[in-house]
Formats: structure tokens, C-alpha cells, sequence
């Protein structure tokens, strides 16, 4: 199911390379690195999972824009432009025109990096949480486009469910409403990324990297056009404390409702204060997700392209 990139569209000769070839590709996505951590801890963790994968006997394929050109398979120079820059704005599929309109540089949310994989005929990619709905959504209709562009994506996405400052029962009902296949890596709950288990449970579940791509190529074998979710939790050994994670986060959005923040300026304002209520122990969090879901990846990648 590959479609044809667009003239627009940059992949690198490497991606091209093994896509042609059959070879196992990996995509990443930049956000987590232009916006959701710290420099010079930004560039360390994308070039290490890139090794990580590497490593796995897959090609990495970050994905951004660079100078208003969207770029499937990021080269190491064009990674440290991006971890550097101080104007890097964040993309999501709707900011993609204007991004190169204007020349900018921008790191891509989940939508725009699911679509251009997908554009460049990669087949799995690793992200760290999903967007979805937002809490008070019923008021402000404040839903990540990641959803309504999963559900027109046929890719394999791994991600460690949502993050909680989120209404992960809602998201999950959208996530049913849009058609978006769903299933548990070995376990029967939904996780709530910061933590293994959310409270709800999942639809289905697979046992190992093989049950995804099987399921991964029924939905393709069927011709349906929607992404296949696979929820990987955290190990309970690296997750937050349970406890603590709920009373910071009710702490998280107490101060955001005093503050007055809403909107787009949410979610950063969320994350940074449970960031700073834990002293830094999410950001460790953050990062072994990221990482596990990127190794996971790599294996779902291997077994679709055996």
C-alpha cells in the first residue's frame, strides 16, 4: 500500500535505499527532540536511538523539516541543526505548507510524521505518547489532529498510549469512533505513557513483534486505510509511582486552571510543571519509553519486511 511521495517531499537516498530494497525502515519523529527535551540532552537521545536502532538491523528515518522542506531520514548534520536552533517551530500536517512557504525549520508531530512515512512507503513507526483528546473537550473541542490522521494513515504506530494529562477514556472512544485499530503489547490494559496501566482496559492484545505485523498486514491484506496503535507500556520498574503520579497530576491541572492556561499552551505547561513537581524523574520516564518503543519498532520493522 506505498504511496508515490511528493515532489515536495525529501527522503533521504539511504531510506530510499532500503525501501526499494525491501529492507527494514524505522521512522522517528523530531518533536520529542525540538520541543519535548532539554538541549544538549536533545541531540544525545536522538543520535543515540538512531544508533539503538541501527543496531537492531534497521534503518532509522527521523523525520523533520529542514529549511522548509520536509525530510524523510534526517542526515546527522541537519539533526544537530534542529536540536540547536532556537526558531524551530513545531509541525503538524496543517503546518506543512506553511513550513515551506516559508522556509522555516520545524520538527513534526505525530500526524505530519506518520503521513510523510507512510508518503516515503515506511511501515512502522516509534513515537514516546499519542495526542488525543483533551480534557473539557465536550467545550472546547480541543482534539490532537494525530487522531483523525492515524485514522486516514495505514502505518504501524508504536507508542506507549497517551500521555495522562490527557481524557484517555474519551481518546480511546475516538480512537474506536475513527477506526484505529488497537492492541496491548502483552498486556490487556491501555497505558497511560508516564504510567504501565491507565485504568482502562484494551481491545485486543499481541504477544510478541510477530502477532503486530500480522495484524499490521490482515489490516492491509483488507485494504482498510487506518494506522494499527500498538500500546507498549513502560516497564513497571521505570514507571512513575502510581501514587505520586496522581496527586501530581491533579496538582498539574489545579495550577494550569488557576493560571488560566488553555488551548495549544496546555499540554507544554502540563508536562513541564509535572517535570518539575517529580524533580526530573518524568523526563527519565519519558525517555525509557522512548526508547522501548523504538527497540519494539525495530522488530515489528524486521518482520514485516521478512
Amino acid at each position: 500500500m506505498q504511496t508515490a511521495p511528493s515532489a515536495g517531499i525529501r527522503i533521504a537516498d539511504r531510506v530510499r535505499a532500503a525501501v526499494a530494497a525491501g529492507r527494514p525502515v524505522l521512522a522517528l519523529e523530531s518533536t520529542i527532540l525540538t520541543h519535548g527535551l532539554p538541549r544538549p540532552r536533545n541531540l544525545e537521545v536522538g543520535l543515540e536511538t538512531e544508533a539503538l536502532v541501527r543496531e537492531a538491523g534497521v534503518e532509522p528515518a527521523t523525520i523533520g523539516v529542514v529549511d522548509g522542506v520536509p525530510t524523510v531520514g534526517l542526515e546527522t548534520p541537519e539533526i544537530e541543526r534542529l536540536c540547536a536552533s532556537e526558531s524551530v517551530v513545531k509541525a503538524s500536517t496543517r503546518d506543512l505548507p506553511v513550513a515551506r512557504a516559508r522556509r522555516l525549520d520545524a520538527g513534526t508531530t505525530v500526524a505530519a510524521t506518520a503521513w510523510l512515512a507512510h508518503r516515503a512507503g515506511i511501515r512502522v513507526f516509534s513515537t514516546g505518547g499519542l495526542g488525543g483528546v483533551h480534557r473539557g473537550a465536550n467545550a472546547t473541542f480541543d482534539e490532537s489532529a494525530d487522531l483523525p490522521a492515524l485514522s486516514a494513515t495505514p502505518i504501524t504506530v508504536v507508542s506507549a498510549g497517551v500521555k495522562s494529562i490527557l481524557d484517555i477514556p474519551a481518546t480511546l472512544e475516538r480512537l474506536e469512533t475513527l477506526g484505529i485499530t488497537v492492541v496491548g503489547y502483552r498486556t490487556d490494559r491501555y497505558p497511560g505513557f508516564y504510567v504501565a496501566d491507565s485504568g482502562f482496559p484494551v481491545p485486543a492484545r499481541v504477544e510478541s513483534a510477530t502477532d503486530a505485523a500480522d495484524v499490521a498486514r490482515a489490516r492491509d491484506e483488507l485494504g482498510l486505510d487506518a494506522a494499527v496503535l500498538v500500546a507498549n507500556p513502560i516497564a513497571e520498574s521505570d514507571q512513575l509511582d502510581p501514587a505520586e503520579h496522581e496527586r501530581v497530576l491533579a496538582e498539574a491541572l489545579s495550577a494550569a486552571d488557576a493560571a488560566g492556561v488553555t488551548g495549544h499552551d496546555t499540554t507544554p505547561f502540563l508536562l513541564d510543571f509535572v517535570q518539575r513537581a517529580t524533580g526530573g524523574r518524568s523526563l527519565e520516564v519519558n525517555l525509557a519509553v522512548y526508547r522501548g518503543n523504538a527497540r519494539l519498532g525495530a522488530e515489528i520493522a524486521r518482520d514485516l519486511a521478512g
